[in-house]
């Protein structure tokens, strides 16, 4: 037993504990998401028997009552909102990060308003000409190199606002626009959304923790095309319910993707998709769907990931769109947002991950334009 192990180790906390509270070492898992120290019990009977006092204290906890311990310099912008987990923003946000002169910008980039997409919208999928595929061939790949270097950065410690630093510098050494940075306001170059998190979050001064898990969602804006991918890591050992979360999520991509080829209908992804997410006690959220990319960073089709979807259109070769199902752990797919008007959290405050790649469809199939080393296929014996 290691000597982290050994501190761990404490008195039996009920108060009505029929072994005489012997050093136990059954920890309540909510109080350890949520930073609560010294909730061990010797036993499943008195775990249970002092649920009820546990639940006040998580309630407290949520609430806000533990605001007071952030750093010095560090606030919590939304302190009489009442957030759903234990994950709230570390304020003040870094300065708006700057780019190069030089780097082509999209048209919302000063505004915030994409006027191409409003102009554009309602229009049926584009039918990309080979020399448009090139270029999207040509973004996403410098997109999952920019998610790759992010990603190799995933560890206790490190600030999201540091990630998204890391983010907006690979994009300007590509010589690449990051897409995200104030799109309709948003104010950084990349999406981080940690735990509860569904998708949208913005990145800030909270260091990401030991068991977190953290969606990195990067879009790329090189030569006029947009790239877009995400994927969901785990922060140094996560528990078992975070990684069969992480798990269900990428079978759900993969399985819709597999789908993918001339005739197919869009409406037929979440057919797929939510079968997997349900038989592993997950659920599919609503409100967010996949999108047509190209020269637009949102376009059609609108692809929903549930079931019983009303979602219009035939695939056809020379359409590129995004794939990308967001699954909540436990059955609610319900989302809220906080007060910043981007952040998309669940529900009952239970985790979420997400898995995301931009795909072309072939007179033969599909092309995942945003492949990385997780698409590889096992090399034969």
């Amino acid at each position: 037993m290691s000597s982290n192990e050994e501190s761990k180790v404490v008195l039996c906390q009920s108060s009505s504990c029929p072994n005489g509270n012997p050093p136990s070492r059954l920890e309540c898992p909510t109080c350890n998401k949520l930073g609560i120290q010294g909730s061990f019990f010797c036993g499943q009977a008195c775990f249970k028997a002092g649920c009820k006092t546990h639940k006040i204290i998580h309630d407290l906890v949520k609430s806000g009552s533990q605001l007071s311990t952030l750093p010095e310099g560090v606030y919590n912008p939304f302190p009489n909102y009442q957030f759903t987990g234990a994950l709230h923003p570390w304020y003040p946000l870094s300065a708006k990060r700057q780019l190069p002169e030089h780097i082509p910008r999209p048209d919302y980039s000063i505004s915030g308003k994409p006027m191409s997409e409003i102009k554009q919208a309602g229009q049926p999928p584009r039918i990309l000409p080979p020399d448009e595929q090139e270029k999207m061939r040509t973004v996403c790949r410098l997109a999952r190199e920019v998610l790759d270097i992010a990603a190799s950065h995933v560890r206790p410690g490190i600030t999201t606002d540091e990630l998204d630093e890391i983010v907006h510098n690979a994009c300007i050494e590509r010589n690449a626009y990051p897409s995200p940075l104030n799109y309709r306001g948003f104010p950084k170059s990349v999406c981080t959304s940690v735990n509860e998190v569904i998708c949208h979050g913005i990145p800030d001064k909270r260091p990401l923790r030991e068991g977190d898990i953290v969606n990195i969602d990067v879009t790329l804006y090189y030569q006029g095309y947009h790239g877009d991918l995400n994927e969901t890591y785990p922060v140094g050992k996560i528990d078992d319910d975070s990684a069969k979360l992480i798990r269900v999520t990428e079978e759900c991509l993969n399985a819709a993707i597999a789908l993918c080829k001339p005739g197919a209908l869009f409406r037929d992804l979440g057919k797929v998709i939510e079968p997997i997410a349900k038989a592993a006690g997950c659920s599919v959220v609503r409100t967010y769907t996949g999108h047509g990319i190209n020269d637009l960073f949102h376009c059609s089709p609108n692809i929903p990931h549930y079931s019983k979807n009303k979602a219009i259109g035939t695939m056809k070769a020379g359409m590129v769109f995004t794939i990308e199902p967001m699954i909540n752990l436990g059955p609610s797919w319900s989302d809220v947002h906080w007060p910043d008007n981007w952040t998309a959290t669940t529900a009952d405050g239970k985790r979420s991950a997400q898995f995301e790649d931009t795909l072309l469809i072939t007179e033969t199939g599909v092309e995942i334009l945003t492949a990385g080393s997780r698409h590889a296929k096992p090399t034969e014996p």
